[in-house]
């Protein structure tokens, strides 16, 4: 086979880019059976003022038996839909963060179109753990902004309880279900600032989910350790990858992850003293992918978030990666 110089120097075509994206809705979806403290002394040795002195988590939500992962995402998806006002015929992108989905394929994507009627997306699983909101969130704005998508579905959703061993009580006492999820839309003027993103290799194993069982594990003083000591610098790489400072974030919304770790990094913070830190934690538990948006979206739900509010997201967790970038607020 032979090509002409003239056909070989010929450029790709290039897709026309938006001016960035922004998101216009947002919903969420919880189960309704909540595990409360004095539940799990019924499962394990703990007790209701140990959960609540080294957590902060009250209690949390744990699914039914049937209801997978992809029925959590569709339920939230079609919240945020409702939420923006927007059709699932609309939808050309949907993305799932997620760390607990027990099918290897179809993924929780691809459900969650099966489920909400979307015709022919782009549908794909994340699978960054803790921080898979955040890269998920990451991967639709770039979509939106080379033109590959102009309407996306950007969910995170968990069944930990699933993967989660109530024999231990340094894990069970932390873990949930749940899913939060985001509409994004192509904008003139973005909404979504660039991601600052990574991975902490030497600490690869430090949070785990193995692939048989009741598997989830983790070292929390590492963890805790690193949250800490680097958490903060990163927290200010991501507003400065935005152009801003800290005095320009209206809302702060790290992982939720246990709420002893999220008060002394706010705290490490400079913060505006009216600056609204996210507390999912205390009765939605650890939902890993799913905390950021699930937190949100019932945060604006009961009127704590003012509309336009400018957010700082920090995921950081199992693998070890971390992400975090700086968004506009419907």
């Amino acid at each position: 086979m032979t090509t002409t110089p003239d056909a070989a120097a010929r450029p790709f075509a290039a897709p026309t880019p938006a001016g960035g994206s922004r998101i216009i809705g947002t919903g969420h979806h919880r189960p309704e059976r909540i595990m409360t403290n004095h539940d799990l002394e019924q499962l394990v040795e703990t007790s209701d003022e140990w959960i609540r002195q080294r957590t902060g988590i009250e209690e949390r939500r744990i699914a039914a038996d049937g209801v997978d992962v992809g029925d959590l995402a569709a339920i939230a998806g079609r919240n945020a839909l409702a939420d923006a006002g927007v059709d699932a015929s609309e939808v050309t992108q949907v993305i799932v963060a997620t760390c607990s989905n027990h099918e290897r394929s179809p993924s929780a994507a691809g459900r969650v179109a099966q489920q909400l009627g979307i015709p022919a997306p782009a549908a794909f699983d994340v699978g960054a753990a803790c921080s898979g909101f955040e890269h998920a969130l990451a991967v639709a704005d770039m979509s939106i902004r080379t033109g590959a998508s102009t309407t996306t579905l950007v969910i995170g959703a968990e069944k930990l309880s699933a993967v989660t061993d109530y024999t231990d009580r340094t894990t069970c006492i932390l873990t949930a279900d749940g899913a939060g999820a985001m509409v994004l839309r192509a904008s003139e003027e973005p909404g979504i600032a660039p991601v600052v993103w990574g991975t902490v290799t030497e600490l690869a194993d430090a949070v785990t989910i193995n692939g048989e069982g009741p598997a989830f594990s983790q070292q929390g003083r590492q963890v805790l350790g690193w949250a800490l000591r680097e958490a903060p610098k990163i927290s200010r790489r991501i507003v400065e990858a935005a152009g801003l400072t800290m005095a320009d974030i209206d809302v702060f919304v790290p992982h939720q992850a246990n709420l002893r770790m999220i008060e002394p990094l706010a705290a490490a913070l400079d913060l505006r003293e009216d600056a609204i830190v996210a507390d999912d934690i205390i009765t939605s538990g650890n939902t890993s992918a799913a905390t950021i948006p699930l937190a949100i979206s019932r945060m604006r739900e009961a009127g704590r978030i003012p509309a336009g509010a400018t957010a700082l997201l920090v995921g950081f967790g199992g693998g070890f990666s971390w992400a975090g970038q700086v968004v506009r607020l419907p």
